[in-house]
């Protein structure tokens, strides 16, 4: 398929854009009817309409002139080059302007040539948003409202749609390059962008704003361990101790809450496995960005139109313990997958990582304790723990301080069991001093001055760590 087939194949998916450029009732029906079925009964229970009617004569001359330029694009330019392409709809616009004198001084023709480039070659309204390297995370509630995290912290943004059809356009262009769907029997759905980012999508009825997309970003060169001690998530001596734990294949779990940076932390700490191992990662949707070249990265996959052919990470994780791998990376444990994580980690699948959502290291233990039970097996509380003990060695607490910055608060040892407890020991912490008058969090991150009791086990490893790490200084 050529570029511009792809081009016209993806704009015919845009319905309204297609509709008000064609003169005939045949182009107006080639819109999808079931969205709009969908929308149109989403709209009753709204008791709004804000479509915009399919007569161009009733449409904005801003809207006019980039219907125009979309039909003479197709219709006019035979070229595969996609930079070909986007650097002549600038002078097709001019000469339309030319020919057409009700557009002048009525329309700003660099704004619609850069919608249209951004609706032919990325995702629409949003695309800009998706390219600026200062916004982490875009929130599309409905087509008037769309807000971004900028430096932590969230911000509405200028963009807007057009309507909800609009927005399902920007949908389908997400969602079916990777075999998702979005329609009435499936209205939630987990995907990825071509860079790795994060998307989540639910539509209306269950969205009472219009459809809704939630992107997180990812950026396009994969964090360091020199990136998270400049933001200050991390000091130099958590750093080592970090790589030392990863290296003499302690299993670590990271836990925080929602948008804390537990993936990032993870792929941070995935870079530490030694290039010569096998690694097999685990997730919904996949995210991790491993630079080693020996990686099988795994996907969970939802049930079809029948509600058939699901794939959990349950099933995943069972399948790679068959593939020989040295280390497992599971995006995240929410599920009775915690069960096959903790017996792969007690049974020589060392230096195991894993993530899970929590509010503390304790929470993590209680949150494991209640994914077992999950599993749907009956097994005795004190036997779950013991398998959370006897698997576990490091809990690092990831938390999204209320200034918007991200700290590792905790980096805690598991030391086993007393009676029917499991005893958690703090190796580090981060101790909160004060708030400035820009509310601003101030404090710092300290060792706790207690040794893990598996430093024994990373000297054994040939890993050496200096006391003084250990130590908080003066």
């Amino acid at each position: 398929m050529s570029l511009l087939d792809k081009i016209q194949a993806k704009t015919e998916m845009t319905g309204t854009d297609a509709a008000a450029a064609a003169d005939t009732a045949e182009g107006a029906q080639q819109s999808a009817a079931p969205k709009k079925d969908l929308l149109t009964t989403f709209r009753k229970i709204r008791g709004t309409d804000t479509r915009p009617k399919e007569n161009p004569a009733v449409l904005s001359k801003h809207q006019e002139l980039k219907n125009k330029l979309h039909k003479q694009i197709l219709n006019d330019i035979k070229d595969d080059n996609v930079d070909n392409i986007v650097s002549k709809i600038d002078a097709m616009a001019v000469q339309i302007i030319q020919e057409d004198e009700s557009f002048r001084g009525k329309v700003d023709r660099k704004k619609v040539v850069e919608e249209l480039i951004h609706d032919l070659t990325g995702y629409g309204p949003i695309n800009p948003l998706l390219m600026d390297e200062e916004i982490t995370e875009v929130m599309v509630n409905g087509p008037n409202q769309v807000y971004v995290e900028r430096g932590g912290r969230v911000e509405l943004s200028y963009v807007q749609f057009r309507d909800d059809e609009h927005v399902m356009s920007i949908i389908d262009k997400i969602v079916s390059p990777i075999g998702r769907r979005v329609d009435e029997s499936s209205p939630m759905v987990d995907a990825r962008l071509p860079d790795g980012s994060r998307v989540n999508v639910i539509i209306p009825p269950l969205s009472l704003k219009g459809p809704t997309i939630t992107i997180r970003k990812f950026a396009k060169d994969p964090f360091t361990m020199d990136n998270l001690i400049n933001f200050g998530t991390v000091t130099r001596d958590m750093a080592i101790f970090l790589e030392a734990c990863v290296k003499a294949r302690l299993n670590i779990f990271v836990s925080g809450g929602t948008g804390s940076g537990k993936t990032t932390t993870l792929n941070v700490l995935s870079a530490f496995i030694p290039s010569d191992e096998r690694i097999v990662t685990i997730e919904d949707a996949a995210e991790l960005q491993l630079w080693q070249d020996h990686v099988v990265s795994l996907e969970s996959r939802p049930p079809n139109i029948e509600g058939k052919g699901a794939i959990t990470i349950r099933d995943l994780v069972r399948n790679s313990l068959r593939m020989r791998p040295e280390r497992i990376v599971i995006g995240e444990v929410r599920g009775g997958e915690a069960l096959d994580m903790l017996q792969a980690m007690n049974t020589g699948h060392d230096g195991s990582l894993a993530t899970g959502h929590s509010n503390s290291p304790r929470d993590m233990i209680s949150r494991l304790e209640t994914m077992v039970m999950m599993a749907g097996l009956d097994l005795p509380v004190k036997a779950i723990r013991e398998q959370i003990a006897g698997a576990v060695d490091v809990i690092i607490q990831q938390s999204r301080l209320k200034d918007g910055t991200r700290k590792i608060t905790n980096i805690t040892e598991v030391q086993g069991m007393e009676g029917d407890v499991i005893v958690l020991q703090d190796i580090f912490s981060f101790r909160q001093i004060g708030v400035d008058e820009h509310g601003k969090i101030s404090g710092k991150l300290v060792p706790t001055g207690v040794r893990p009791k598996f430093y024994d086990r990373l000297e054994t490893s040939g890993i050496h760590i200096p006391a003084s790490v250990f130590i908080e200084e003066e």
